[in-house]
């Protein structure tokens, strides 16, 4: 429900050391071709370890929900409509973009949440360009799926299937939330049949990845190999590296049959190559994934409606915002899915 729009609002500040206050801010007001949503859910990302220790001079949040609540000259959505914001604030214009490439635009204004005003305020000013409308039967909570876990995953698919089409089994190194994501989107994009192995090493989240359909292997007690084995996998068509760490992405890529894929999604080390036995004799592929393409949230949204059940099983923590520094504090210590702060 629509709030009446005041001119000072509360938000959490990102003061650096672990230490999240509140102070307060202007609320915006939404000028030409610009949206103010009231906003109603943002998802908690790894992404924001640096603002959370580090601190930030803008509010962070960049998987953000809300309803319009003023829309400025030129707009064309109404008031009341809600909807999700897309993380980059792409130019429209220039030649990615041109071709639907929104998540490489090479003019891009803004990321919103780092460095721009982002989610975790009562108010985010956008431009219209980046709100993509849900319907008003879907909360903010579940909207927030079609962000970094079901786009940034979704993608990543995507783009695993330029190279490789008969994607028959394949292998998620972290199950962190964007791997947990990853997880369930090749099942709800390639089928729920398909066999797809999850690493990490905190058993919540394993346990988690095994009730959403995975194959666990506790890379802390065995080896990516002989955790394969266990599940009757000798190699794996596909790798998705969620984790960013050199010797995951290795390890993935050492599973890999002929053809294989090695998508690599999480920011983060290296990974060394030697190029003839690891790329050309099996003809294998190693590719970057980034966020994912504003085109792409209208197959998402229909995704979510068919398996909104299934996919809320990876939001295992729902806060207030006036807990948020509980929040960050039970997300970086591992033993969540995703976490939401709802406002």
């Amino acid at each position: 429900m629509l709030r009446t729009i005041p001119e000072v609002m509360t938000v959490p500040k990102f003061e650096g050391g672990g230490i999240i206050s509140f102070h307060e801010k202007d609320v915006p007001a939404p000028g030409a071709g610009q949206l103010l949503l009231q906003v109603g859910a943002n998802a908690l990302c790894g992404s924001e370890r640096g603002q959370f220790y580090e601190g930030s001079d803008v509010t962070p949040g960049h998987e953000g929900v809300g309803i319009v609540a003023a829309a400025g000259p030129g707009t064309t959505t109404a008031v009341g409509t809600p909807g999700a914001v897309f993380l980059m604030d792409f130019c429209g214009e220039c030649r990615s973009c041109a071709l639907g490439f929104s998540n490489q635009c090479l003019a891009k204004r803004a990321d919103y949440g780092f460095n721009v005003d982002g989610g975790f305020g009562v108010y985010e000013l956008v431009n219209e360009n980046v709100f993509f409308a849900v319907d008003d039967d879907m909360s903010p909570t579940e909207a927030t799926l079609l962000l970094d876990i079901m786009g940034t995953n979704g993608h990543g698919v995507r783009r695993a299937q330029l190279l490789r089409k008969d994607i028959e089994s394949a292998v998620v190194t972290g199950a962190g939330p964007i791997g947990l994501g990853m997880l369930a989107m090749l099942k709800v994009m390639l089928g729920f049949d398909l066999p797809v192995a999850v690493t990490d090493v905190v058993p919540y989240r394993l346990e988690l990845a095994e009730r959403l359909g995975g194959l666990p292997v506790n890379v802390a007690t065995t080896t990516l190999s002989d955790g394969l084995k266990r599940h009757g996998l000798s190699e794996v068509d596909a790798g998705f590296d969620t984790s960013g760490r050199s010797s995951a992405r290795r390890a993935a890529l050492d599973s890999l049959s002929q053809r294989g894929v090695l998508v690599c999604i999480g920011h983060g080390q290296g990974l060394e190559l030697t190029i003839s036995p690891d790329l050309i004799g099996p003809e294998r592929a190693v590719m970057g994934s980034e966020y994912f393409c504003f085109n792409e949230l209208p197959d998402n949204l229909a995704y979510l409606r068919e398996h909104k059940d299934y996919l809320m099983q990876i939001i295992t923590h729902r806060l207030p915002v006036s807990d948020i520094q509980a929040a960050f504090e039970l997300f970086f210590a591992g033993d969540t899915g995703k976490v939401i702060i709802e406002q």
